[in-house]
């Protein structure tokens, strides 16, 4: 049964966490848009097609923002009820820190547990989808857009020039029009005047010329009896389409088997497969490369007979090269030479291809440990948070965010440097991913028990009395000296 208290806390916490929610929310999608702003611009996209990208980016960062959000939240509650002594009176009641604390905590449980719902069921698939897209946005031709003086080339087959536009973007003079067909010579059309239109459906592009010419040559390359023809006309309709410039549907399974569209369980197979293919490689593949390689080579075998060629070296002979002819020598050892090289060939494809697994694996293993490392960050903020605003006892947006800011900054380079070592082999998966929040969950501890015993942390006139006894007795031991 939730108690007046519980209401009171709840009521306080839930604007701040949903204002700071949605702050942090818009802040990390223009974050993306800034990132990707080069391969957005000039591809024509509508307001659907930016809506679509927008949702699938706001579902991807979910589970970054939430741990953010509380952490915001948490201090701005505390603080709050700090600054106006409700706080103070809930303890003069009697009732502790963590009794109060517990509402907002049972709530940061609770969205820990969305983060990684949304993290394992809804990211993958946002994520599969936001790439598909992305990838198509980024093959995309650039929007329509010819300008005076400057040949356009971007419609297959074309290259258009046009000196002058009218103001309203569609009468235009002195076209020039080259027709790439790929036979004897390029066809070319003039025209002094015109208009310029897009169809109704957005498929073609319309060009109605006047006094115009078109010149045109037919015949084989191979012979030099060709016609050429020149048509003089007074209106010519010229159709171009577009259809280049679509946006293309790639299929969703080009990116399937991405570590980022894949969940816990999808995430432990693909690492099964890449261990039990890892394991042959170290087993016996590199053996049956090296046996296939020279037992398969005639120069070393005896005949028709599976027992090698080489035999004992003489005593009296200094290596097996003074047995052979001079005839073959040469040719034996370029023959061996090159079976060598085929061997470190076939040994360097299988040390990349064992690199490259276990990179593989790494990803794997990085992308299984965000989804719980950060759902666990909520309840880990928090344990920060909550604390601190009952220390520092500051509400609104001033210390609160400045404090939110700096904890929230040590987190995010951890997270950053912690992935990093473990890209780079020197962390394992498991203490590169919760560095951060196994750095920052004892300091949360303190900052519990800190606020539990009325810490003065954040007093200032606790630290000036700190160090004005430190320089009275400083001065105490300095006046003994001179005595002395």
């Amino acid at each position: 049964m939730i108690k007046k208290l519980d209401r009171l806390i709840l009521k306080a916490f839930i604007g701040p966490f949903i204002a700071t929610f949605f702050i942090t929310l818009f802040v990390l999608v223009m974050q993306f848009f800034w990132k990707y702003i080069d391969d957005l611009v000039g591809k024509g996209l509508g307001l659907g097609d930016i809506a679509e990208l927008t949702a699938y980016v706001s579902t991807t960062v979910i589970p970054y923002t939430l741990p953010i959000s509380i952490l915001i939240s948490s201090i701005m509650t505390f603080g709050n009820l700090g600054e106006s002594f409700e706080l103070i009176a809930i303890k003069s009641s009697g009732i502790s820190l963590m009794r109060f604390m517990r509402p907002v905590l049972m709530i940061s449980f609770l969205l820990s547990i969305i983060a990684f719902l949304i993290s394992n069921y809804v990211m993958p698939v946002a994520n599969l989808k936001f790439a598909t897209m992305l990838y198509d946005i980024r093959v995309a031709k650039p929007a329509f857009d010819i300008k005076e003086g400057i040949f356009y080339d971007k419609i297959p087959g074309y290259a258009i020039k046009i000196g002058e536009k009218d103001k309203d973007g569609n009468g235009i003079r002195n076209i020039i029009i080259f027709e790439n067909q790929f036979v004897l010579q390029d066809n070319i059309i003039t025209a002094e005047k015109g208009r310029m239109q897009i169809s109704d459906d957005k498929k073609f592009l319309e060009f109605d010329l006047e006094n115009g010419w078109r010149y045109q040559e037919k015949g084989a390359y191979n012979t030099t009896a060709t016609d050429f023809y020149r048509l003089g006309f007074k209106k010519y309709k010229k159709v171009f389409d577009l259809s280049s410039f679509d946006m293309m549907k790639t299929p969703d399974s080009l990116f399937k088997g991405s570590y980022e569209m894949l969940n816990v369980k999808q995430l432990n197979h693909a690492s099964d497969s890449i261990g039990n293919i890892l394991t042959e490689i170290k087993g016996n593949r590199i053996q049956k490369e090296v046996n296939n390689y020279f037992t398969s080579a005639p120069i070393f075998l005896k005949g028709n007979d599976a027992g090698p060629m080489l035999k004992k070296i003489p005593s009296k002979a200094k290596s097996y090269a003074s047995l052979l002819p001079d005839s073959v020598k040469t040719m034996s050892f370029s023959k061996a030479a090159d079976k060598i090289n085929l061997v470190k060939n076939a040994l360097d494809l299988i040390a990349y291809e064992d690199k490259q697994r276990k990179y593989d694996m790494r990803m794997y293993h990085i992308a299984w440990h965000k989804k719980f490392a950060f759902s666990f960050a909520c309840i880990v903020l928090f344990l920060i948070g909550a604390p601190l605003g009952s220390i520092i006892r500051k509400g609104g947006l001033g210390m609160p965010l400045v404090v939110a800011v700096i904890f929230f900054l040590i987190f995010h380079l951890l997270n950053m440097f912690g992935e990093k070592f473990v890209r780079q082999e020197l962390l394992s998966p498991f203490w590169g991913i919760w560095l951060s929040s196994l750095t920052l969950l004892p300091i949360g501890l303190f900052f519990v028990f800190k606020a539990m015993n009325d810490s003065q942390l954040f007093n200032n006139e606790f630290y000036f009395r700190f160090f004005k006894s430190i320089k009275n007795l400083f001065n105490k031991k300095q006046s003994i000296l001179t005595v002395n």
